[in-house]
């Protein structure tokens, strides 16, 4: 089979050899600027910043057939975490191949559920990834369960039911932390926000018009939810939180809705509109 390294964004040098290429021709190639060197025999033939992916893409292909992009590169990719890390995360099923500079390698057996292709890459399922990242910091493996169940990429059942596995207790102590309202990490980094501000402290979990709010300002009339951590989530859930802010705002309440997302990215943000709100009353 011929391949021309113009037409692949990334190549290898073993398929370059068999495409009839000489040592000394990619060599040439890579002094003149027609290849990049990505990895060790793994060249790209356009500069490696201009590759979507191309750091993820380049280390599977450096690491060979097997190979799943996994941990923090996989939770990456399904928007799990905001960062990529330094060196790509990557699982290897068969026997271990040395390391590379830029790579941190797992080996681990992955059974056929666990892996997926996403992008045009092998890597592993949300649920994989999630067991992956529990030995992580326990904020960050919250919010990364989170995006995945607001994202609809795992069920909290997928969670809870895979006990004895590695990861599980951690991810199962996640999903009992946020059962219910009251020891939400989502309400408890509000607290945090507004004691920061310092603003008035609500009262949270008050009981008002018939419903258990978040956090409730008396004086100012007004509720603030917060989003994030409802496991329950779909269409009937949206329709029944809307009768409720409706409900709310009935009796004479204002309702502002704060999501996980907007408390861990733009807790400025959520502040200020916090003060003014507050102020306004």
């Amino acid at each position: 089979m011929h391949v021309d390294p113009a037409e692949a964004e990334l190549v290898s040098r073993a398929s370059l050899l068999d495409a009839g290429l000489t040592s000394a021709a990619i060599e040439h190639r890579i002094a003149t600027g027609r290849l990049f060197v990505v990895h060790r025999g793994v060249y790209s033939v356009v500069p490696p910043s201009l590759l979507k992916l191309g750091g993820e893409r380049a280390a599977l292909l450096a690491c060979g057939p097997g190979a799943v992009l996994s941990h923090r590169s996989a939770a990456t990719i399904f928007g799990l975490v905001p960062t990529r890390p330094r060196a790509v995360d990557v699982t290897l099923r068969g026997p271990h191949r040395r390391g590379r500079p830029g790579l941190r390698i797992h080996l681990d057996q992955l059974s056929d559920g666990e892996v997926m292709r996403r992008q045009g890459m092998w890597m592993t399922s949300p649920v994989r990834t999630l067991h992956d990242l529990a030995g992580t910091d326990p904020g960050e493996l919250a919010q990364a369960v989170n995006e995945a169940l607001v994202s609809r990429l795992v069920r909290p059942a997928d969670l809870a039911s895979r006990r004895g596995r590695r990861g599980a207790a951690a991810l199962r102590a996640v999903l009992e932390m946020n059962a219910g309202p009251t020891r939400s990490e989502a309400e408890r980094r509000l607290l945090r926000l507004v004691k920061r501000a310092r603003l008035p402290r609500p009262e949270t979990n008050a009981r008002l018009a018939g419903y258990e709010v978040d956090a409730l300002w008396r004086l100012q009339r007004l509720i603030v939810e917060v989003d994030g951590y409802a496991f329950h989530g779909g269409r009937e859930a949206f329709e029944q939180d809307r009768r409720r802010d409706a409900d709310l705002m009935v009796a004479g309440h204002r309702v502002l809705r704060v999501t996980w997302r907007q408390l861990t990215r733009e807790p400025e943000a959520v502040a200020a509109r916090l003060a003014v709100t507050l102020a306004s009353s």
